[in-house]
């Protein structure tokens, strides 16, 4: 375990590097990362570099024993590439192009762009790729951040139309799979095919669908060509990325593929306050201390991506510049944040930023250091985790989760094009299943849906779109219960109903059919009650399904139709439910599972790491822990908002 922090010296005087370099030092940092927006001071003019600024920051750096992640400074291309190049620019749906003056404003299709990329990074590679302190590289930086994945370009016309030709062999086979006999859409050729934007009426679904995976794998390809590179001149160093949180806009697992560690921003109370699903009230609850299963959940998401090898690139350390209202971190909640990621297994935990710039677009955004230079409250907190970590020493690795929840990139790009009812939200229906785990006491691993299960006691599904014969087959093998959300086989890879209407595949498990469905308006619920007759209610979508004789049915809407099936292992949900129904039936499950739970009240979460129990308290109250004081390593039983504590597990 390692704490780091994000740091610019092209941004600061070179007088300052040096003292900043040994505070560094002083208060804990282990791992620095510079350089990922500095092209402009790195290739001031087309071909002429200026590495002696570079030069003499990493030596600083490396003299005072800090290890370095260099980022490649592809997100910010300079005013003259644009110049050279003015092809390289994304357009948005309303064909207007990303221009100049912040950041991301490139289009990853762009030809000319990824030459001008592959030149600046072997440049790079070639000068740092072999100098002892560079123990990483950090490519480009936050993919797709200010929803610019998806560029209705020429360069990505041209490129999807011969990525369709790759993926369909011929337009009959084309226009057969899209099903274009439906509104005369058929084509006679690749080239007559457009973009999915700027049409009359709803476009063709496997038409955006096939576009967002082009322009997934626009991405995964444009992060390949960088890897080759740094592989080639810098061997031996870990090569990472930094995701974002609640973002889906490309495969994530795909890209990690070429990656050795998956590293995230995050910035908690930001996304509290921008994530859609999460209802206002909890937004006002969790203001200065951040919805209490959402870090968590971004956590156990990447820790999926690299073999388990994670880390946080960009740490919260005060208010941030970009969410609708930006509160200042409840005292101590740095400190918890920072805790709860390495009990979750990362290696690094590394801050944004080292000082606040007093200039452009991020000059509200807070750092550990106020732009005067003074320490602030994040700096400080961040000094006691230091020292923590040097008491606590190792205490173990990751600890092997009994959960599974399946997480699906394309699951979720049908959800975005085809959601059949304005409130309905993939990460939303993922993350009620997952936060229901969490107030159970439990452990997940979030895994994607071609992971090995067979290591698990329960397996949660909240929804997979497309399933075929191999994926239902594996999940009986594996001898785990398996919960599946509404949803689950509803599509083919083509996009289409299944044959027999959904769950599709399923059946082979679970004698059910999905006749039909319907999404329901805000602030209209429907009553369910279990089996025991426990009453609850479902919102935002509900599925009526016919069941065959041998599947036991254990809760029902008022009208008698059936809410939950089961048969053997696997269980089925025909509906999004409140929580307190989610939680009993998850908790049955886990029960048949042989799995322990606890009930945690209010904001308290449990995460295991090693040898040690960690509990983080995001409430406003004290919360008393059931331990005894002499298994107690970090903290104290009685547990105070903002606090953390750690004892040795039974």
């Amino acid at each position: 375990m390692k704490l780091g922090v994000c740091y610019y010296p092209e941004q600061w005087d070179r007088s300052m590097w040096l003292k900043d370099a040994q505070d560094m030092v002083r208060l804990g940092v282990k791992v620095v990362r510079i350089a990922e927006f500095a092209w402009s001071r790195m290739e001031p003019q087309p071909g002429q570099y200026d590495w002696a600024w570079l030069d003499d920051a990493v030596g600083i750096l490396a003299d005072q024993g800090l290890e370095i992640v260099l980022g490649t400074p592809t997100a910010a291309p300079p005013r003259w590439l644009l110049q050279a190049h003015p092809d390289m620019l994304a357009r948005d749906a309303q064909g207007r192009e990303r221009g100049f003056g912040s950041r991301r404003h490139y289009c990853f299709s762009s030809e000319s762009y990824r030459e001008a990329c592959r030149v600046i990074v072997t440049e790079m590679a070639r000068r740092y790729g072999q100098h002892p302190a560079v123990i990483a590289w950090q490519t480009d930086n936050e993919y797709g951040c200010h929803d610019t994945v998806i560029s209705y370009s020429d360069s990505a016309l041209r490129r999807f139309r011969l990525w369709l030709a790759k993926r369909y062999d011929n337009i009959e086979n084309l226009n057969r799979r899209w099903g274009n006999v439906f509104w005369s859409m058929e084509y006679a050729a690749f080239d007559e095919i457009g973009l999915p934007v700027a049409l009359p009426a709803q476009v063709n679904p496997i038409h955006a669908l096939d576009f967002r995976r082009f322009a997934s794998d626009e991405v995964c390809s444009f992060n390949r060509l960088q890897c080759d590179i740094l592989r080639e001149y810098s061997p031996g160093r870990d090569i990472l990325h930094n995701f974002m949180g609640f973002f889906g806009e490309f495969n994530h697992h795909e890209l990690s593929a070429d990656l050795d560690v998956a590293t995230w921003d995050n910035y908690p109370l930001g996304f509290t306050d921008m994530v859609r699903f999460i209802p206002e009230a909890e937004r006002v609850q969790w203001m200065r201390s951040a919805h209490p299963d959402i870090a968590a959940f971004h956590h156990d998401l990447y820790r999926g991506m690299c073999k388990g090898r994670w880390w946080i690139m960009e740490q919260q350390s005060g208010p941030v510049n970009w969410a609708s209202a930006n509160p200042s971190p409840l005292p101590g909640m740095v400190r918890a944040w920072t805790w709860e990621a390495f009990a979750h297994g990362a290696e690094v935990v590394s801050y944004f930023r080292w000082r606040q710039v007093p200039y452009a677009q991020e000059q509200m955004h807070s750092g550990l250091h106020t732009s005067d230079g003074q320490i602030d409250q994040g700096g400080r907190e961040a000094a006691i985790v230091a020292a923590e970590i040097d008491t606590l020493g190792d205490f173990g690795a990751h600890h092997a989760a009994s959960v599974a929840l399946v997480f699906d990139y394309n699951s979720k790009w049908m959800m975005d094009i085809q959601p059949h009812g304005e409130q309905f939200d993939y990460f939303g229906q993922v993350f009620a299943y997952y936060r229901a785990l969490r107030r159970m006491g439990l452990d997940i691993d979030i895994v994607p849906p071609s992971a090995d299960v067979s290591k698990y006691a329960m397996v949660v599904v909240p929804l997979l779109a497309t399933l075929d014969d191999e994926c239902v087959a594996r999940w009986q093998a594996s001898g785990a219960q398996i919960v599946m959300g509404p949803r689950t086989g509803s599509k083919t890879l083509d996009y289409a109903l299944p044959t027999g209407l959904p769950p599709g595949p399923l059946r082979m498990a679970l004698s059910i059919r999905v006749s039909r469905v319907e999404s329901l308006r805000a602030g209209v619920s429907e009553t369910v009650c279990l089996a025991d007759g426990t009453p609850g209610y479902a919102k935002i979508w509900r599925e009526f399904i016919d069941v065959a004789q041998g599947v036991e049915v254990l809760a029902r809407f008022a009208d008698g139709q059936p809410a939950v099936a089961c048969q053997g292992a696997f269980s089925y949900h025909a509906a999004y439910f409140s929580d307190d129904v989610l939680d009993r039936l998850l908790a049955d499950v886990a029960h048949a599972a042989g799995i322990t739970i606890q009930a945690l009240s209010g904001g308290l979460r449990l995460r295991r790491r090693g040898k040690l129990q960690f509990a983080v308290n995001y409430g406003p109250g004290l919360v008393s822990l059931p331990v005894a004081a002499d298994r107690m390593v970090l903290g104290e039983a009685q547990l105070a908002p903002a606090g953390v504590a750690a004892w040795l597990a039974e």
